[in-house]
């Protein structure tokens, strides 16, 4: 457990960074949180080894981070559109009734996707691999920043 503990902790931080209303804005900016989710992950890595983590290491600990996060920030957003589930609702009416050009057996099936279980599953497909190659990319990058340096005798 201790081996994936970087992991949860970055992806706790993508998931939670991710699904707060306004502070989620930033990930339209390169999925910010995700990426930088995915390098907390590497930096917590290499905090416990002291020797230069290897970059297949530090690319999977990304990885998972990337698909916890995207897996809390999914339950998150569920959990916020229960709370706020009238306004969006109300919203996505609006949408559909000005589809005047789509048959009303389309709308009806879009009706039906968007709300409940549709939208979350949507979301839980298209979130999670998103934020696996991101936090994949975030876990890359940290070890640029973040590995220990080979000392010139250990080579």
């Amino acid at each position: 457990m201790a081996r994936f503990q970087p992991a949860l902790l970055g992806g706790l931080f993508i998931g939670v960074l991710s699904s707060l209303p306004v502070i989620s804005a930033a990930n339209i900016c390169c999925c910010l949180w995700v990426v930088s989710g995915g390098s907390l992950s590497t930096y917590l890595l290499q905090q416990n080894d002291p020797n230069p983590i290897e970059t297949s290491a530090a690319a999977l600990q990304g990885l998972l981070a990337g698909v916890i996060g995207g897996i809390l920030s999914t339950l998150a957003g569920i959990a916020i559109m229960q709370i706020m589930g009238g306004a969006q609702q109300e919203f996505l009416d609006q949408i559909f009734s000005q589809m005047r050009d789509v048959p009303p057996e389309a709308v009806e099936m879009m009706e039906r996707f968007t709300s409940g279980p549709g939208m979350a599953l949507m979301g839980l497909f298209f979130t999670v691999p998103v934020y696996a190659v991101f936090g994949l990319l975030g876990g890359l990058l940290g070890v640029a920043f973040f590995r220990k340096k080979v000392a010139a005798g250990q080579m």
